[in-house]
């Protein structure tokens, strides 16, 4: 079903809108990977998710969207993790840190929700957290353009969305006595990358540290 999900998806894609991809090169073929993204609209997860072309890859959703039934079928279906982002949610948390142990690739929208503003909002420390907690490098990938597409769908165009993914990189450690201090770093470090990989006017909160980027912790390779 996943397969036939993904293919589904790159005929949708490609048919109803003019998309450029960069950076596919950058996807490990195998191990753990935390999958960090901007997020613009609800086309956002199906859109990365059928460019990678592995089979052990899902990402952390919103148990708001449950309401959706076209969503709540595609999150099912790619063995999505619900989470409550309202309140501490050690238990998908955890199912999350587990899967990244064991080599699959887990996405995940740092900002905790969709930017109403078109760029990067103010993240939080989840994404720093649970890179750390796992143990894992993380897979920067960046989307713009979709939080235009359904108004442009509705004037019968085409439009025109992006997705590029950068080198994985591994953020410093985080030291028990530095914690909170450490994962605000790090949390920033991981938007930097971000911001460095989209377009000017996407980078939002973070566009002054685009320049940090490269002091964000090892690239792997």
């Amino acid at each position: 079903m996943r397969t036939l999900l993904r293919r589904l998806l790159a005929i949708l894609f490609r048919l109803l809108t003019r998309l450029q991809v960069e950076g596919l090169e950058n996807i490990p073929a195998d191990g753990g990977y935390l999958l960090t993204v901007n997020h613009l609209s609800v086309l956002d997860a199906p859109l990365v998710f059928h460019l990678i072309p592995r089979p052990d890859v899902t990402a952390l959703a919103a148990k708001k969207h449950r309401r959706n039934p076209v969503f709540r079928w595609f999150v099912n279906q790619a063995d999505g993790i619900w989470i409550d982002r309202h309140n501490p949610d050690a238990a998908a948390l955890r199912k999350a840190r587990d899967l990244l142990r064991r080599g699959w690739i887990i996405g995940i929208a740092p900002e905790g929700t969709r930017s109403r503003t078109g760029a990067l909002i103010e993240a939080k420390p989840g994404v720093a957290f649970l890179a750390a907690q796992a143990d894992v490098p993380v897979l920067p990938a960046v989307i713009w353009g979709t939080e235009r597409a359904w108004n442009a769908w509705l004037h019968f165009h085409r439009p025109r969305l992006g997705v590029r993914f950068g080198e994985p990189f591994r953020p410093p450690p985080v030291a028990r006595k530095r914690r909170e201090a450490d994962l605000r770093r790090n949390t920033r470090l991981i938007m930097c990358r971000l911001a460095e990989l989209l377009p000017p006017a996407y980078r939002g909160v973070y566009a002054d540290c685009v320049n940090e980027a490269g002091n964000s912790g090892e690239t792997v390779r």
